[in-house]
This record gives C-alpha cells, structure tokens and sequence, in this order.
C-alpha cells in the first residue's frame, strides 16, 4: 500500500508539535503528534503506534488532515439525538405556560401535569402524536420553585437571624440508624501488637 502523502503544507513538524502541546483535546493532539512524526521522516507504522493508533487509523487521519486542514483533527459529533418535536419559539410558549400556574376556568386543571401538557400542546400547535410531552424536570423548562422544606428553612432563617447549613446529616444521625451504645467487648477486639495472652 503506498503511504498517502501531506498535501496540506500550512504547518511545519515544529508548528505541530506547539500546535498539539496548546491543544486542550487530547485526542487531537496525538493525531498532530502522529503527524509531525510523518513530516519529520519517522516511518507510519512507528508514528502511528508511538501515538496510540493504527496505521490504517493514522492514514485516515491524513486524508482528512490533507481535505479540511487542522480543523479536521477534532472528533466529529454525530448528532445529537431525535429531532425535537417543537420549535424554538413553540419550546418558549410552552415554557412560559409551564412557569405560570394554570387558570381552572381556561385549563381545567390547578396544576401542569405531563398529560395536561400533551393535550396543550396538541391543541395549540396542532400536532396530532404529541406522546412525548416535555418532562417536567426537563432542564430547559424546568419551573424554579422552592421545595416546601427550603421555604420552611429559608422562612426560619429570616427569622432567626442565622445561616443554616444545607448539608446532608451523617449517617448516624438519619433516622433508623443507631450509634452503638456500648463500647466492643475486648473478645471481639483483635491483640496489640506485643501482648501476650
């Protein structure tokens, strides 16, 4: 097989090796390792294994090197699932729907469920299988309303005039978990070093 040539002569084996050590994807920069490696003489098999690939792998990345340049050098991202359902303007009306409590009289309910939701959305934007109503939880439309517990915490707070601090209780003091109450018994305790029985 004969070994493809560097036609893209933008960057010598020194501007890569500065161009890799600058690079903060790994990844890319051991593909411009392997490639200042081939510039500088070093036969493809030893370049290629030197940087932790193959020598099919690294003649690939050479094509792609020779047609886009160093910008071919990263990973390409496929994509970034299914295609969603709702524009970006239908996502923000839906949004602003979610963050507003609903009217009983115009809704018909007295608080956003996923299926009251679906039937919204079907309605309005008329798409007939809106199954897949946006979750609740869903980051980009997630309501930001304080828990009952943080209202009570940060309503005591207020009143008392001092922080309180959010962490999580140890293990010992959640509820069902008991700290011994009686030190172990010295048959259980394994010997000292040096003592003799």
């Amino acid at each position: 097989m004969v070994a493809v040539a560097l036609t893209w002569v933008e960057y010598t084996a020194v501007d890569l090796r500065w161009l890799a050590a600058a690079c903060r994807n790994a990844a890319a920069a051991r593909r411009m390792l392997a490639l200042a490696l081939v510039l500088e003489g070093s036969p493809r098999a030893v370049a290629a294994e030197t940087c932790g690939m193959d020598r099919q792998t690294l003649r690939d990345w050479v094509h792609r090197y020779n047609a886009e340049g160093l910008a071919g050098m990263s990973n390409r991202h496929k994509g970034l699932g299914r295609k969603p359902l709702l524009t970006p303007e239908q996502t923000a009306v839906v949004a602003e729907l979610e963050r507003t409590a609903p009217d009983l009289a115009t809704h018909g309910v007295v608080r956003w469920r996923r299926a009251d939701l679906a039937a919204v959305i079907e309605r309005r934007f008329s798409l007939q299988r809106c199954r897949r109503a946006p979750s609740p939880r869903r980051r980009s439309l997630c309501r930001r309303v304080p828990q009952p517990r943080q209202a009570n915490r940060q309503r005591a707070r207020q009143h008392s005039g001092t922080a309180i601090c959010n962490a999580s209780p140890s293990t010992d003091e959640r509820p069902g978990r008991r700290r011994p109450t009686t030190p172990p018994t010295p048959a259980l305790m394994p010997p000292l070093a040096g003592s003799h029985r």
